[in-house]
């Protein structure tokens, strides 16, 4: 099937009998053309189904009202929430979103960042693929170089030149901790992000500090895998099946929490007696009367903070890179969440 040309001011300004300058104008700057004649080329350009052409708008202007937005993956519910609180930020503040899921690949990240520096975008809200110290991607430089504004959100990396909006992680682990503490479980099963990923060690670092300044004999298994569902439904089968049965398994994500739950759902030991809680709410759970407690964090906050500090750095490239810190809250899963 043959591409269909797409429609151009010059295929307007043959239809009206005007010149391509008149038409464009009367596109762009309504107010500077006589009525009958903007109604008349607005007529051509809806018969025609004339779109503009953002990117050439744009380079016209020196300027874009895209703001790139890249996630490492968009089946996280945490960054759902995330990309929609930031795209309706976005609307109210006349700008587009163009969105890319990396799907955890690091070509495709590259390719993402290369394809929003190439639309010259107006900002940048990344979510890398790694927070290892040992990812340092290519585009970094490049992305300092082009001096368009960019905001780190969730994972960020060593040294990083940008702006960031991060979790305290090693608190949510300790809260998590502290809950697990009150229920007397002794044999506790997490299940972590990758070893090496620093939100991996900082939720792990403050769950298991809780129980270091106790007196409990408390057996921890920390299994590490990936922040996405099916590592952490492999991980808590094949240690159900090898005949371990922990008193509480603790997922340090949504996704990996889901994960468990499927695993007791298909060995049959929903009743089991087994505590099941994690970091992150579910979403919907409650419709389902799934009630998991959990350490939450206000994904729609990180989305508003994160377009904050972009529209700072686009107002003035000249600031210093900030860092702001969203805490977790407490959530028994049946009642309102409970502060600190």
């Amino acid at each position: 099937m043959a591409k269909k040309n797409r429609v151009t001011i010059s295929d307007i300004a043959k239809r009206v009998n005007m010149t391509n300058i008149t038409v464009s104008r009367a596109l762009s700057k309504p107010e500077k053309v006589k009525p009958d004649t903007l109604k008349k080329i607005l007529a051509v350009a809806e018969e025609l189904n004339y779109v503009p052409n953002a990117f050439a708008q744009s380079l016209k202007q020196q300027t874009s009202h895209i703001i790139g937005i890249v996630t490492a993956s968009i089946d996280n519910p945490f960054y759902g929430e995330m990309i929609k609180a930031i795209s309706r930020k976005a609307k109210e503040n006349n700008f587009s979103i163009m969105l890319f899921d990396t799907d955890g690949q690091a070509d495709l990240e590259d390719r993402a960042i290369q394809t929003l520096l190439s639309y010259d975008v107006a900002g940048i809200i990344l979510s890398p693929i790694s927070d290892d110290d040992s990812y340092a991607p290519g585009y970094i430089k490049r992305l300092n170089a082009s001096h368009v504004p960019t905001v780190l959100v969730d994972r960020t990396f060593k040294d990083s030149p940008f702006s960031q909006v991060v979790l305290d992680n090693f608190r949510s682990g300790q809260i998590l901790g502290e809950y697990i503490v009150r229920s007397q479980s002794d044999n506790i099963m997490v299940l972590s992000g990758p070893e090496a990923s620093n939100i991996s060690k900082e939720r792990y670092r403050g769950f298991a500090e809780v129980f270091r300044n106790t007196s409990s004999d408390t057996v921890i298994q920390c299994c590490f895998g990936d922040y996405t569902f099916e590592p952490a439904y492999q991980l808590t089968l094949d240690h159900l099946q090898s005949g371990n049965k922990p008193d509480a398994i603790v997922g340090f994500n949504q996704l990996m929490t889901l994960g468990a739950l499927k695993a007791l759902n298909d060995l049959g030991l929903d009743d089991a007696g087994i505590l099941i809680a994690g970091i992150d709410k579910l979403p919907y759970a409650d419709i389902f009367h799934v009630n998991i407690p959990t350490v939450r964090h206000d994904a729609k906050e990180v989305g508003h903070r994160a377009f904050s500090l972009l529209c700072d750095r686009m107002i003035s490239d000249k600031k210093e890179p900030e860092c702001i810190v969203v805490n977790g809250l407490f959530d028994d899963g049946v009642h309102h969440t409970i502060t600190d």
